[in-house]
């Protein structure tokens, strides 16, 4: 008895001690193996505190430049939105590291560098533990957050989901919901508003529009879903700022409490669909599960026998999360660009009447014609892109140039920066001029709405199309003008938003 007291000792303490070194290897060891490594390069960085690494200064910057609104309805916002990639590369250089809690990361924006990492490392490396843990009970391990293998299995399985003829079976969703929604604005000006958000509009639009093209007719209770996910986003972005400490997300705190409580909801919903689907295929009342995203994920991992229930429940959550807010986001940005400027308002509205005849509403097949629209939604990406930033960790030593970065390191792609840079840009880099993408010979590395490479956005076809259906349903209807109520005042939320909304006043055209 007492020898297997002293082996029941003996293997506990052996356990404790090696969560201990890897508690202090992951906290400590590693980050100043990383750091002597980089400063050998000559790459030094701002000086980090105890745990939370530079996440305080980041934070009492951000909290300073977005304090108060713009006075003008400037794009200059790069201090205001990333100043202290400012203050640090005016310290440091182009290269520096700066420290996300315990995880370091190094700044790049070269575009020679940034186009090879991309296109060449995407196997060896991905999304790090922290963003991992950060997402976890919100998008779990979907796209989005895989890596390795499962990015490759997952990429496969989701890809024939955008792919050509498929596409074009979600057009029909998109023009019907966007009737709906033009319906809704002309109850608005019916009632004697002349004055909208469109913010609101567009965010329940693309909303509508990923619940159909998501769960078919079974999209009353995808807006159920899509509701409480939003929830669960806001939430899971207050409880990130808390993951530089140990074992933070096992704190019973009223976060992580609610977390629990919208992501079990969530999932309770989405098996209930998923459920009735397979019910259906077992029974022999369908052949298949359904024409849907939702019904096209099941049917491609039961032709690769590997039909897993919470790999399913995270994928949707993530097209919910890529597909809706970012496109919602772009929509309004877009509008209050054209609302800012008329002109460019009218020569887009002139190339859909000559394209889409007078009904403005676009084919699939006349969607490639509408090349001033597309300028103008390129623009609108490059002012205002849907991610602010693009990290990934290195998981092998790897070798970028004349650059060594160490396994361990993140690489931190500040988009917004590169996009508003005036040497890769112009003198004119933020103003509006959707001009600058009549050519298609710009440099690679330099514009990254969607990223690049193996790993670029796997939805941004059908992103680019929905976006052309509304816009131009839109822009041959109303035309439009900003509002002297609209505030200028972006910030950051997971991605860039307007803090007050966009106000827009809007005039029916006549028809």
């Amino acid at each position: 008895m007492g020898m297997v007291m002293v082996v029941t000792i003996l293997v506990l303490l052996s356990l404790l001690l090696k969560l201990a070194y890897q508690t202090i290897s992951c906290y400590w060891l590693t980050p100043l193996r990383i750091k002597k490594i980089m400063e050998m390069q000559g790459v030094g960085g701002p000086k980090p505190r105890f745990f939370s690494g530079n996440i305080l200064d980041m934070a009492s910057l951000v909290s300073k430049t977005t304090s108060h609104d713009m006075k003008t309805i400037s794009h200059d916002i790069v201090g205001r939105l990333l100043p202290h990639f400012l203050l640090w590369s005016s310290q440091y250089g182009k290269r520096f590291v700066y420290w996300n809690g315990t995880e370091p990361r190094l700044c790049l924006t070269e575009t020679e560098l940034i186009k090879e990492f991309l296109s060449k490392c995407s196997t060896v490396s991905g999304r790090s533990w922290q963003q991992r843990q950060g997402s976890k009970h919100f998008i779990g391990g979907g796209l989005l957050m895989a890596n390795a293998q499962d990015w490759y299995h997952q990429r496969h399985i989701v890809a024939p989901a955008f792919a050509g003829d498929r596409l074009k079976g979600y057009a029909g969703h998109m023009v019907e919901c966007t009737k709906e929604m033009l319906q809704l604005l002309q109850n608005a000006l019916d009632s004697g508003r002349n004055e909208v958000e469109i913010g609101e509009y567009m965010t329940k639009l693309t909303a509508d529009i990923i619940s159909r093209t998501e769960f078919g007719t079974s999209y009353q209770k995808g807006k159920k879903i899509f509701h409480l996910l939003k929830v669960l986003q806001t939430r899971c972005a207050q409880a990130s700022r808390h993951l530089c400490l140990p074992g933070s997300r096992y704190f019973p705190s009223k976060y992580n409490r609610e977390i629990k409580s919208l992501k079990m909801e969530v999932e309770r919903l989405l098996m209930e669909i998923i459920q009735s689907r397979k019910d259906c295929v077992e029974i022999g009342r369908s052949e298949s599960y359904g024409n849907d995203l939702l019904g096209m994920l099941l049917n491609e991992m039961e032709k690769k026998n590997s039909l897993d229930l919470q790999l399913v429940m995270d994928e949707c959550k993530t097209f919910f999360f890529a597909g809706h807010e970012t496109t919602a986001l772009l929509l309004t940005w877009t509008v209050m660009l054209l609302a800012s400027n008329p002109s460019w308002q009218q020569k887009v509205r002139d190339e859909i009447k000559s394209i889409c005849s007078d009904s403005g509403i676009p084919s699939f097949h006349q969607l490639s014609k509408l090349t001033l629209l597309h300028m103008v939604i390129n623009e609108s990406m490059r002012l205002y892109p849907p991610a602010l930033v693009l990290p990934r960790m290195a998981f092998e030593d790897i070798l970028l140039g004349d650059l060594y970065i160490p396994k361990g390191l993140s690489i931190w792609i500040p988009v917004l920066a590169i996009h508003h840079s005036e040497k890769l840009w112009g003198k004119d880099a933020n103003q509006f001029n959707p001009d600058r993408f009549t050519s298609k010979s710009y440099t690679p590395g330099r514009f990254l709405p969607f990223a690049s490479g193996p790993r670029n956005c796997v939805g941004q076809a059908f992103a680019l199309m929905e976006a052309k259906i509304i816009l131009a349903m839109l822009i041959s209807r109303y035309s439009f003008t900003i509002s002297e109520n609209y505030h200028h005042a972006p910030v950051v939320v997971l991605t860039i938003k307007p803090k007050y909304g966009v106000q827009v006043c809007l005039k029916p055209l006549e028809t």
